[in-house]
């Protein structure tokens, strides 16, 4: 897909968010993640029948006389985004394969962060992100508007088809440790953080299990749909798009067909296993499956996770 088409299917999307915005407000949104909790209002003398355990000890004894700490509900929510850039996510076996695919990886990535951006949007959120390969190359501070979103969206269009990646690829894969690291460095409260990448990396699950302790965290896998399933083609060489490692791949082989298949089922089944160890939701989208349907059916917690 070019740039130009995926930017006509992004301008599209503000329509589409609309629906998916309810879902992310709704009470399955709540009930699916730990929820934003409550935040201090106020402080008020103490009333017979008031919890012991609301006293602010700190006031009565400044004071003189018993106070309690009033909360509310914290409606407000920080959403930030963590969008792989990785020359991996701009890579696709189906047209290596010879099949009618349009999409990458980090075309479905973009399009599903440009949906939870938006949809955040459109209810009053504040939406925030990194792009990130082998170090976090851009920010996007959290903030309420429009204005905002568009601004991450172009930013994120920059590195379609490589066009942001300045030369650094064939040494480095992505770093996906230091961008959930950076985001636990830069949310002060409680928020919400969707890392959306094809987890082609190691030595991130105590960051992802740390920053799920203080945030609602959402792993998101965008994989390619036809990744596991190679066709007979011969002797071919394949090259890692990242550490230029090439292999030589007998496909016509059963026995390299079945191999090559049930590895990636145990990348993805380890993946699941990973996330539930860290205490954090996780959500895979193929590069075929339609993101708009996907994301709702999962924040309205009809989506296995």
């Amino acid at each position: 897909m070019d740039t130009h088409e995926l930017l006509g299917k992004i301008t599209r999307l503000p329509i589409v968010a609309d629906g998916l915005a309810a879902d992310m407000l709704s009470g399955n949104f709540r009930s699916v993640f730990k929820g934003q909790g409550l935040e201090f209002d106020e402080a008020r003398h103490y009333q017979w029948g008031d919890d012991a355990k609301a006293i602010d000890w700190n006031a009565s004894a400044r004071l003189g006389t018993p106070f309690v700490k009033m909360f509310r509900e914290e409606r407000e929510l920080t959403i930030l985004l963590l969008l792989d850039t990785s020359a991996s996510m701009n890579s696709g076996t189906a047209n290596i394969w010879g099949r009618a695919h349009s999409m990458t990886p980090y075309e479905q990535a973009l399009i599903c962060a440009a949906l939870i951006a938006f949809s955040a949007e459109r209810s009053g959120q504040r939406v925030g992100a990194f792009l990130f390969d082998r170090e976090i190359d851009r920010v996007f501070p959290p903030r309420k508007g429009r204005r905002n979103v568009l601004s991450f969206v172009s930013g994120a269009l920059q590195y379609h088809k490589g066009g942001a990646f300045h030369g650094r690829r064939g040494e480095y894969s992505s770093n996906l440790r230091s961008a959930i690291s950076g985001a636990g460095r830069l949310l002060k409260r409680r928020s919400m953080v969707v890392l959306i990448s094809d987890f082609l990396s190691v030595g991130w699950r105590q960051e992802l299990r740390d920053l799920g302790r203080r945030h609602d965290v959402i792993a998101v896998r965008v994989c390619d749909s036809a990744e596991g399933d190679i066709p007979d083609l011969g002797l071919i060489t394949v090259k890692d798009p990242e550490t230029s490692v090439q292999l030589a791949a007998p496909t016509s082989s059963p026995a390299f067909r079945d191999a090559w298949s049930q590895w990636h089922k145990d990348r993805a089944n380890l993946w699941q296993s990973l996330c539930r160890r860290a205490g954090v939701a996780s959500l895979e989208i193929p590069t075929g499956a339609d993101a708009a349907e996907t994301l709702r059916r999962f924040f309205s917690g009809r989506a296995p996770r």
